[in-house]
């Protein structure tokens, strides 16, 4: 129940705006987050925000991106600016039940950062 969106091609120093989209969920009882998965690389962790707003990011990521969410509208968004060539992935939404052992995946999408 996790669709994305806003995936593209971007040059280096641009800018991207994903977007996920939850439904069949109680949105405000999961974490939200963005995991991202190079060619040959396993998944990582992006970001995260809590339904309290509180986030956590990647290293690799901080000062760049930022993650939101829109609680009335059951939508996460990672905010990516500055980007690299190293921010080449497939970019996955993640919903993290609070109190059961439930997650979702959503079907990825692809971020391309090249000249």
């Amino acid at each position: 129940p996790l669709v994305e969106s806003g995936g593209g091609l971007v040059q280096p120093g641009g800018s991207l705006r994903l977007s996920c989209a939850a439904s069949r969920m109680i949105f405000s009882t999961y974490v939200m987050g963005w995991y991202r998965q190079a060619p040959g690389k396993q998944r990582e962790l992006v970001a995260t925000v809590t339904s309290g707003i509180s986030t956590n990011y990647a290293d690799s990521v901080k000062g760049r991106f930022t993650i939101s969410r829109d609680n009335a509208k059951n939508t996460v968004y990672l905010q990516m600016n500055s980007l690299k060539p190293e921010d080449t992935a497939v970019y996955y939404c993640n919903a993290r039940a609070i109190y059961t052992p439930t997650q979702y995946w959503g079907q990825g999408t692809q971020v391309t950062v090249s000249s």
